[in-house]
């Protein structure tokens, strides 16, 4: 999974980028400090992996991995070479979804590139250079469908969509605003239109407002995500920095003395699987723990190829059990026996989120 941080200068993107993967990535307090985009692989924090590991007392434990890809700042105009803008824009094209920051606090030691703090017009500024780049894209693949249509007639569904998808680009919205049906978003997905990845909206916060749901910057940029069905996450990269210097008792300890459930890597983590639809299963023994990612829906024969080919190709069955069952018997196989938890499953099985799985198959 790889998500792309986006926003205008100076909003905290490289800030939180380095608190949550710990890299180094320059921040700066100017403009176009990030021209290549820097890349960083967190771990996905799960107790359920840390502990099965610890009761099979597996010699390797293997979390799975989100991967960050800080993004340079874009500003209006990018989508006409403003800035590094052109540049920017191939960046994203290459990311499975967006996390755009969205600053959200007053700091008159940290310029605005626009002076004056106003999410919604930052979100505005994004999102148009964003969908700009798309119509320049839909413009070319419109004439060309144009041209198919004239000899093959079923070039003609095609064109409308294209159409149909400019038109409403030209009133200002994006493509993951707009409805469609499950043939229509197969076709859509080929295009590769910035606008229509799915995005969460980070809203960057002072330290001094963490515990504060009233902020009027953080309302705008809620407002705005309630018009496209987006999500937002509130965060401070401020803190996020100050806890990636801590083991893991001190942040423990920071974050209850702040008032904090989890920290912002947490919430961008569990509302990048749900944006996705994504879930984890776990392999366990005493050789290795695993977790392993796939798209909720997955069936159990394609899952087992998320760990060899030839797992998936001589499918047999797959021996599964929730991690609540299995803990139930202290991660005991026999006891979930013995208690008819510990299931059989063939080809039609639906993994779940949590699946504790065994595949057997045939070489």
């Amino acid at each position: 999974m790889k998500l792309g941080i986006v926003g205008l200068p100076n909003v905290g993107k490289s800030t939180l980028f380095n608190a949550i993967t710990k890299s180094g990535a320059e921040a700066a307090n100017y403009p176009f400090c990030t021209i290549e985009p820097n890349i960083g692989v967190v771990s996905v924090p799960d107790e359920r992996v840390t502990t099965l590991s610890e009761v099979y007392n597996s010699k390797k434990t293997i979390y799975t991995t989100i991967e960050f890809c800080d993004i340079a700042g874009l500003v209006q105009g990018a989508s006409k070479g403003e800035g590094l803008g052109n540049k920017f824009l191939g960046h994203i094209r290459e990311v499975e979804a967006i996390v755009h920051v969205v600053r959200c606090f007053n700091d008159p030691n940290i310029v605005h590139v626009d002076g004056v703090i106003d999410p919604a017009n930052d979100i505005e500024i994004i999102n148009t250079e964003l969908i700009i780049a798309d119509m320049e894209v839909l413009e070319r693949r419109i004439t060309k469908t144009e041209k198919q249509a004239k000899s093959d007639k079923s070039a003609l569904a095609e064109l409308k969509i294209l159409q149909d998808i400019y038109n409403n680009m030209s009133q200002g919205r994006s493509a993951r605003m707009m409805d469609f049906d499950e043939e229509e978003t197969a076709f859509v997905k080929t295009l590769e239109l910035l606008t229509f990845k799915p995005i969460i909206y980070a809203a960057n916060i002072s330290e001094d407002e963490l515990m504060d749901d009233e902020n009027e910057y953080v309302q705008a940029v809620r407002a705005h995500a309630s018009t496209e069905g987006s999500e937002v996450v509130v965060i401070c990269a401020k803190i996020e920095a100050e806890l990636s210097e801590l083991d893991d008792d001190e942040k423990a300890i920071f974050l209850e003395d702040m008032g904090i459930d989890e920290t912002g890597l947490d919430k961008l983590i569990k509302s990048s699987y749900a944006l996705l639809n994504l879930i984890s299963f776990i392999t366990t023994g005493e050789d290795e723990t695993r977790a392993w990612t796939i798209k909720r829906g997955t069936l159990a024969p394609q899952a087992a190829g998320k760990i060899h080919t030839d797992f998936e190709r001589g499918f047999i069955r797959a021996e599964t059990i929730s991690y609540d069952k299995l803990m139930e018997c202290d991660g005991k196989l026999s006891a979930a026996k013995e208690h008819g938890w510990l299931r059989s499953e063939g080809k039609e099985y639906e993994i779940k989120d949590g699946d504790v799985v065994h595949f057997l198959f045939n070489v």
